[in-house]
């Protein structure tokens, strides 16, 4: 942290957030080093979107489901969701903070600043987890939830060799070169950095195949300036839509643009301070569910994506009332399954908040077995959902006019007037306008890449399933599942009912009197 963050005692405002950016990080995009993510027109106002996340902290109008007081002795207030759930009611608040937090970006912003405090919380409820940097963990719980500091994550190894270990790949990552007084040298790579260029620290931990060889056993956290750390990243919706369009014709995709990058560590010094795991193979490989983490993502995420499922079901409505198809039995009837799914992760998030499991020594954890079925149902309902969209709509989401300056020229707006104009007394304006806000969020490069992240926000297909299953036996879950069976097993066997209050069919089976 500079010296200007650690004098910070409550949570940052819009503007403070966007100063505090101004750090010399090294972002680096279209082969050129960023000098300022707030101005760049790549990252400039998907920064002022996440500026409106802290300003709400501070507006009366806004934060009644937002500030809570902190558990630090600060005096000061915090998000819920930074804090450790002691109670239902703190899990129920956390939700719908979340929630409150996600209808400023309608729900898309996944990687808001309140995600990592699925992690943050956990330092909170189980800093022993952390074993001999305990000490780390509840210094770094209090700081952020004072000041909620804006954290994201690398924990991927990048895709290379993947059938190989990490010590078999040395030159790709994360590792630790030497040690010194001040900390550890570390380098290697991380993937996949989702919107680190806006974030105040970044979490590197691993997620993946275990480690074997304590060089690669570390987690730590470091600030986005630290010389050595690069972030190297991917093309931008948002230069893109500025510099191809408005934002009439993208207007997700031009402020709600999450960079995903590639995190590089040259010879980078972790302070000790910053460290939360080192040498130590159990910690690292047990972090992503001994930790907590991963629940209480998966409670950020569900919460998240319901609230994008409203933004959705409503543009999905008022897309097909553009075109007149709002009245057809069978559009209706896909209108009520995706109505369906929405209500379905409402229903999972408020189970995950409503019937919490004990965890640490004072704290609860959301509910495991509701947060796995949201786990492995969100990316098979959001590509059904994508696909209901574009049977009903069709064609009416390609045929739109290229840019709004379209409608500014004398020219060619009478006859978007008259050829274009929605139905059930929409102007061309109008229904042209939702219709794009529609193709943003499902076929453009941002709607496009949107469907990756929910297929893949939690792990991979196979894992999300295989580690419910691992989940359900070692909590004994499939050993009842099983007796239950067994139960209506033992009621009978080759000479009939075992059960005393069942009669046997002796006096009418054919077969009995034979």
């Amino acid at each position: 942290m500079t010296q200007k963050e650690a004098t910070v005692t409550r949570p940052m405002t819009g503007d403070e957030y966007l100063e505090s950016l101004r750090d010399g990080r090294e972002v680096y995009i279209f082969g050129e080093r960023v000098k300022d993510v707030t101005a760049h027109p790549a990252f400039r106002n998907s920064a002022r979107m996440t500026a409106r996340l802290y300003d709400a902290m501070h507006d009366p109008a806004q934060n009644s489901q937002l500030a809570v007081p902190t558990d630090t002795g600060s005096g000061g207030f915090t998000q819920p969701f930074f804090k450790a759930p002691r109670n239902t009611e703190d899990l129920v608040k956390s939700r719908d903070a979340i929630a409150a937090w996600q209808r400023i970006g309608y729900g898309w912003q996944g990687r808001a600043p309140d995600y990592k405090a699925s992690f943050i919380a956990s330092m909170g409820a189980i800093p022993e987890f952390f074993g001999e940097y305990e000490g780390n963990a509840r210094a770094w719980y209090k700081k952020t939830q004072e000041n909620l500091f804006y954290w994201n994550h690398a924990i991927v190894n990048p895709p290379i060799d993947r059938n190989k270990g990490s010590s078999e790949i040395e030159d790709i990552c994360v590792h630790v070169e030497r040690e010194t007084d001040a900390g550890i040298i570390v380098s290697g790579a991380k993937v996949v950095a989702t919107n680190s260029a806006l974030t105040h620290q970044n979490f590197v931990g691993l997620y993946g195949v275990p480690v074997k060889d304590p060089r690669f056993a570390l987690i730590f956290t470091l600030p986005m300036n630290s010389p050595g750390l690069k972030i190297i990243c991917r093309t931008s919706y948002e230069y893109a839509a500025a510099v191809m369009g408005s934002p009439f014709d993208y207007p997700l995709s031009s402020r709600m643009d999450e960079n995903d990058s590639v995190l590089v560590l040259d010879k980078v010094l972790v302070p000790w301070e910053n460290v939360f795991a080192y040498r130590d193979i159990n910690v690292v490989n047990n972090f992503i569910f001994g930790s907590g983490f991963m629940s209480r993502a998966l409670f950020h995420g569900c919460t998240r994506l319901a609230v994008k499922l409203d933004f959705i079901t409503g543009l999905f409505i008022k897309a097909t009332e553009t075109t007149g198809a709002n009245e057809f039995r069978g559009v209706q009837g896909r209108i009520g399954e995706v109505l369906a799914w929405r209500n379905l992760f409402w229903s999972l998030s408020d189970a995950m908040a409503r019937n919490p499991t004990s965890w640490g020594k004072d704290s609860v954890q959301v509910n495991a077995e509701a947060a796995s079925a949201y786990r492995v149902f969100a990316p098979m309902a959001y590509p059904m959902i994508k696909d209901l969209i574009e049977k009903d709509l069709g064609a009416a989401l390609v045929y739109l006019p290229s840019h709004a300056a379209d409608f500014l020229n004398p020219d060619t707006r009478p006859y978007l007037d008259r050829f274009v104009r929605g139905s059930n007394g929409i102007n061309a304006e109008n229904r042209v306008k939702i219709l794009k806000l529609l193709w943003d969020a499902i076929g453009t490069e941002f709607g496009s890449r949107h469907e990756l992240y929910e297929r893949n926000y939690a792990g991979n297909h196979e894992d999300n399933r295989i580690q419910t299953l691992g989940y359900a036996t070692a909590t004994g879950q499939i050993d009842k599942l099983k007796g239950f069976v067994d139960t209506c097993l033992n009621e009978y066997d080759l000479n009939g009912w075992k059960a005393s209050d069942l009669i046997n069919p002796t006096d009418v089976s054919l077969f009995g009197k034979k």
